[in-house]
């Protein structure tokens, strides 16, 4: 996970280099492996590698390609030998990644980015036309943030970096915010309003003073894929899973993979068992992570990632979370760049270092987005609803009196379900019970947000496209907007998501839905392809556990707290929520009681990050507003703010020396 920096001051002024100095200290921590500084008068670039391949070890970046552009570039290339091979009169071997990537900018311009498979950011300078480019990968498994000014730009891998060394003091995006509690973060917005990220599969281009956002990457409507047998199916998943997990074994050093004992984790393990075995990799090995909680509810996953381990002959790294903190309260004098993490666990953390640093570790494999692109939790609607928008009514109503009976739901509702997917989506909002804002949300603001329309998912348009194409779709689009939110930096670690691969990905698009979502066979191609590669056991595995008794048992260990903080509540002071209505949620909690816990955390989230960069003086706080709870003093945006802080929370905004210290 090599970082990358630049500033760029419009008005032909030379780069400040203590300034750029700066941001390299910032992001020493996730790019160890050394410093490269290019400065040429009014342009500066800076990038911090972290070495994961072999290859990486021969870049030289900045990289100043033979047409004068100079390129940095965070990634890997998984389509290498391809491009290479579409760049005539190039040498085919000795090549790194951002030779090829530099080759093609060089001859395709901005073009060149929808031919690039993997996970990659780009930033690309051209002397000659005075004009930036940024671009990050169709996932946004990479970030890059930047902040226009009218007289310069600087841009970013690391948000916290960026904030923290701009000197300046930011608004809050509200539309961000309204995304945040959707569960459908708004595209391009950070959660402060004057720095926006590069979309997923976008590119944006900077000159004159302007910055332009524009799409290279969009589904391909006409691949359509049709085999004669579920056989041919299942040997087409094979061959591209196999392809995707092989990319990501591209490392020097060894890999640790997430073993959960879920469907997900356990093929991508016993997957790259075989392809060492195999074929090999540039890896010298694989181990496995897990964490457990017995004492939760279906809390079983320690037996079955003993059953991989067991097949693969050899135990994994394991971690019982049972014996570490259970608090939601995190470190209030810490820095967040953005909510969404909660609580804090410093003992666990040091456990999981200890085990990275131990292991020579420097990549792992995830099984996210399994679930949502193989159909982890079933849902027939948009199979249903094709049926209604084909006019095969007499199979409509045979297979939703089938799921009916397999869902243990009345006929109707499964109909409703199915139909309510081809209203416009103010309509399905209406229709739809669970896209009904949390009930402490402010109405106001879910109003002025459209918060019950957001928590639909990406409205993105596919004109004609079935109702079971489009709902993949927007799976993918929800899938990169969500990674492209998790905007903080976990360390000096390069985590790899053999489930987004673009190959893969854009195969499951093009088959019929009901290879993959099939009447009582969950997970059925996954399930039928990978028979024999994973354990039966996995394979016939109906449910996984959850996680819903220890933040509930936190709750209730920290309410004296949390019923403290809520006597001032920032999220209230900003208007994002009804401050006695989210306390009395908070009470339930207390006492076992929360059907909206996953919101309810949010909520906690949101405040506690609030506070933090309240704290640290990066955020202008709203003007005064009338108290909604108990008795409590009203923060102003006065000349008097940091004293009136001070005196009512105990928090003194922190200077900007301060704070980059």
């Amino acid at each position: 996970m090599s970082v990358q920096a630049g500033i760029w001051n419009f008005d032909g002024r030379p780069v400040d280099r203590v300034l750029l100095e700066s941001y390299s200290k910032g992001l020493s921590k996730f790019g160890p492996d050394g410093e490269n500084v290019l400065l040429d008068g009014a342009i500066g670039l800076l990038y911090r590698p972290f070495h994961t391949t072999s290859d990486s070890r021969l870049e030289r970046q900045p990289h100043v390609s033979p047409a004068g552009n100079v390129i940095t570039w965070d990634g890997r290339l998984d389509n290498r030998e391809e491009l290479v091979a579409l760049l005539a009169g190039r040498p085919r071997t000795s090549m790194t990644d951002v030779d090829v990537v530099a080759a093609c900018f060089d001859r395709w311009g901005c073009e060149c980015f929808a031919k690039f498979i993997g996970d990659w950011a780009f930033a690309g300078w051209n002397p000659k036309e005075q004009t930036l480019t940024l671009a990050i990968d169709y996932m946004a498994i990479k970030h890059l943030y930047y902040h226009v000014q009218s007289d310069h730009i600087a841009w970013c891998s690391d948000l916290e970096t960026l904030v923290l060394q701009s000197g300046d003091t930011f608004d809050l995006d509200d539309e961000y915010i309204a995304g945040y509690f959707a569960y459908n973060p708004a595209p391009g917005r950070t959660p402060y309003l004057q720095i926006r990220s590069v979309e997923p599969g976008h590119f944006v281009q900077s000159r004159n003073g302007h910055a332009v956002s524009s799409s290279y990457w969009k589904f391909n409507p006409k691949l359509r894929i049709h085999y004669k047998t579920d056989a041919e199916y299942e040997e087409h998943f094979r061959d591209v899973f196999r392809k995707a997990v092989r990319r990501r074994l591209r490392s020097d050093a060894p890999i640790l993979a997430d073993l959960s004992g879920g469907l997900d984790s356990s093929s991508i393990v016993c997957m790259a068992d075989d392809i060492l075995s195999r074929e090999g990799a540039e890896t010298p090995r694989l181990d496995t992570y897990s964490h457990y909680d017995l004492g939760e509810p279906d809390g079983d996953d320690l037996q079955y990632l003993r059953i991989v381990e067991q097949k693969r002959g050899r135990t994994g790294n394991h971690l019982d979370i049972a014996k570490y903190g259970n608090s939601l309260l995190p470190d209030l004098n810490s820095f967040s760049v953005a909510p969404g993490g909660i609580g804090g666990a410093p003992d666990l953390e040091a456990e999981q270092a200890r085990i990275w640093r131990s292991g020579g570790y420097k990549v792992a494999l995830s099984g996210v987005g399994g679930d949502e692109m193989l159909g982890g939790v079933p849902n027939p609607s948009p199979q249903l609803a094709d049926l209604i928008v084909q006019g095969r009514l007499i199979q409509f109503i045979s297979q939703t009196a089938a799921w009916s009976l397999r869902k243990k739901k009345p006929w109707l509702h499964v109909a409703v379900r199915a139909g309510s997917l081809l209203p416009p989506a103010a309509i399905r909002a209406l229709l739809t019970r669970e896209c009904a804002p949390a009930p402490w949300l402010d109405s106001a603001f879910a109003s002025r947000f459209q918060v019950r329309v957001r928590q639909l998912g990406p409205l993105d348009r596919y004109g004609f496209w079935l109702p079971s194409r489009q709902e993949c779709a927007r799976t993918v689009v929800a899938l990169s907007r969500l990674q492209a939110s998790h905007m903080e930096c976990s360390g000096v670690e390069e985590r790899r998501y053999p489930y987004f691969d673009q190959d893969l990905v854009q195969f499951l698009l093009s088959i019929p839905r009901d290879q993959v979502i099939r009447l009582g066979e969950r997970r059925s191609l996954m399930r039928r392809a990978l028979k024999g590669l994973v354990p039966d056991e996995i394979l016939s595995r109906r449910t996984k556990g959850t996680a819903a008794r220890r933040p509930l048992l936190a709750v209730a260990n920290d309410w004296k707290e949390l019923d403290r903080l809520f006597d001032y509540s920032f999220a209230a002071q900003w208007g994002y929520i009804n401050e006695s209505k989210f306390r009395n949620t908070l009470l339930a909690a207390k006492n076992g009681d929360s059907p909206q816990l996953l919101r309810l955390l949010r909520t906690l989230s949101l405040e506690f990050w609030l506070r933090g960069v309240v704290s640290h003086g990066v955020i202008r706080l709203p003007q005064v507003r009338p108290p909604q709870a108990r008795n409590r003093l009203s923060v102003t945006a006065t000349a008097e703010q940091p004293a009136t802080l001070e005196r009512t929370l105990g928090i003194k905004p922190r200077t900007h020396q301060e704070r980059t210290s």
